[in-house]
């Protein structure tokens, strides 16, 4: 910047001179001739020196700039309602469908579960269903071999003498005293009713009696 301030100090400076003869002129008529101090008081000023030229490293910066710089891009069109709209419903129409197809899954996913709950309640069922015949089988087997030891006992006290086997029903539980005499025959337990105390023996006709109503019919 300082070169080329320095011509324009240059003009003015002489300027200045030049207006300073010219007053010098004028105030002395007749001294001299104006034009010629003029011409001298120009003469005497310094040319102004010249611009810079531009280097060809700086206009080829330029000119690099000016190529390298891109173009403003165009303003887009705008949008037409009815594509927005439509571009709107597609969207709508993509979301539910995509919800759809994962409550498919889902259903299906529960349906598989309740196919494989059902199977293994299906197995379960059948396991205890076995588990129940078995048991069946073996409370059968138990009351038949209970009802076998019943019927021997029953046959040890039906071959003793009616005495012998009252004396030993006097002192027995009721509770058993009541499991033998209803196995018993009549004919049998008649006589060992007789020799028994007649308070046991009435004691043990009155149990027996309620004892067979309480049975189920046909046990």
């Amino acid at each position: 910047m300082r070169p080329r301030l320095l011509p324009v100090a240059t003009v003015a400076a002489a300027a200045l001179a030049l207006a300073k003869a010219e007053s010098l002129i004028s105030g002395r008529a007749g001294t001299a001739d104006p034009p010629a101090l003029v011409a001298a008081a120009r003469a005497q000023a310094p040319a102004p020196s010249p611009a810079p030229a531009t280097t060809p490293t700086e206009a080829a910066i330029r000119a690099t700039r000016a190529v390298a710089a891109p173009p403003a891009p165009p303003a887009p069109p705008p949008e037409d309602p009815a594509l927005a709209a439509e571009r709107a419903l597609l969207e709508q129409l993509r979301a539910r469908r995509a919800e759809l197809e994962t409550r498919e899954g889902a259903l299906a996913a529960r349906e598989q579960m309740l196919a494989a709950a059902e199977a293994r309640l299906a197995r379960r069922a059948e396991e205890l269903e076995a588990l129940r015949g078995r048991l069946a089988a073996l409370e059968r087997t138990r009351g038949e071999r209970e009802e076998e030891g019943w019927r021997g006992l029953v046959r040890v006290y039906e071959q003793m003498r009616p005495r012998d086997a009252a004396a030993i029903f006097d002192e027995l539980g009721l509770e058993v005293l009541l499991d033998i005499m209803d196995r018993m025959a009549e004919r049998r337990a008649a006589p060992i009713l007789a020799a028994m105390r007649p308070e046991r023996a009435r004691e043990v006709t009155a149990e027996l009696a309620r004892h067979r109503a309480r049975r189920p019919e046909g046990g």
